[in-house]
């Protein structure tokens, strides 16, 4: 089969595209014929493999060579103790560690795995898993009225951001390049700010909500932008700003009562689900930034690697 190979880290020009074996499913596998691939902040990071967290799953190099999280596909064939699914199903959501998306099969566990709703493309369903999910729980609890902020939010996670928080009715303000603002505003942010111009940390005492997707700050600085009870919660950037929130947040929290800390999402087909129905309901809705078909890979990496994506970067496999 055809596939996207990793054999070290660096930039886009570590993989390429070539012929590996057609997996076989285990007993408790499906097989699925990959239909769509989308990219993520951490394919970005899996492919540098930076910050650190991402050689969790191979110091030296990928364990797994197949970059790639979130499919969208039908079920070729099933394993023996497999009973959910059978050939011919259409499915989608994540792979378990994250790799294996990008190629023509996949051998993957039917728990994180859902059904495709019927209508939907496998281009949007594939846009959905990762960045639905973590904009699902980096939003629970958001009140009409809050003011949320997302740092990051011209990239792959900030579409499902900017669409959930302004369905629970807040006020959003995205932070990226200046060159994104009106796809930012397209998205429904209320305003934008161009990191280039000004620091959101400098505004005091402004927001109920900071989700920061591409944290570089000390949370002994960013806390000051929150108002009274306001919660900031990290899901990705540099280790070191991960670790000093851990250990930072206790404190934040005993001497101010807001809330700083790093929001783990764990992988659930649920969520994906949850997400999936209120994007066939016109809730929210995937924003693609590009459809590549899978020998062009490559170029689909170093444009997420270069940060130049509105959107979801989306491989398409025929």
């Amino acid at each position: 089969m055809k596939a996207v190979i990793q054999d070290r880290y660096g930039a886009a020009d570590v993989v390429t595209v070539g012929d590996l074996p057609e997996p076989v499913p285990a007993d408790d596998e499906i097989l699925v014929r990959v239909r769509a691939a989308s990219l993520n902040g951490s394919d970005r990071e899996n492919l540098a493999g930076r910050p650190f967290y991402a050689r969790l799953r191979g110091l030296r190099r990928p364990r797994h060579p197949v970059p790639g999280s979130d499919i969208a596909g039908v079920v070729s064939a099933v394993g023996r103790a497999v009973t959910e699914y059978a050939p011919g199903d259409e499915v989608f959501g994540e792979l378990a560690e994250y790799r294996g998306g990008l190629a023509e099969y996949v051998a993957a566990s039917p728990r994180l795995l859902a059904r495709k709703p019927p209508g939907m493309t496998f281009v949007d369903a594939a846009a959905i898993p990762q960045a639905g999910g973590i904009a699902l729980r980096a939003t629970q609890g958001v009140q009409p009225g809050d003011r949320v902020l997302v740092n990051g939010a011209g990239g792959a996670g900030g579409v499902f951001l900017i669409g959930l928080a302004k369905h629970l009715g807040a006020s959003v303000t995205a932070v990226d390049r200046a060159d994104k603002a009106d796809h930012l505003l397209r998205l429904g942010a209320d305003e934008t700010i161009a990191y280039e111009d000004q620091d959101w940390a400098d505004h005091r005492g402004r927001y109920d909500r900071i989700v920061d997707l591409v944290a570089n700050r000390s949370p002994y600085r960013v806390h000051r932008a929150l108002r009274p009870g306001g919660t900031y919660l990290v899901v990705g950037g540099h280790t070191r700003i991960l670790l000093a929130t851990l250990v930072a947040g206790p404190t934040i929290r005993w001497t101010t009562g807001k809330r700083v800390r790093v929001l783990v999402v764990p992988q659930s087909r649920a969520d994906v689900a949850t997400v999936a129905t209120l994007v066939a309901d016109g809730v929210i809705g995937p924003v693609v930034d590009r459809i590549y078909p899978l020998e062009e890979a490559p170029a689909a990496l170093a444009r997420l690697a270069a940060g130049d994506t509105q959107g979801k970067v989306v491989i398409e496999v025929t």
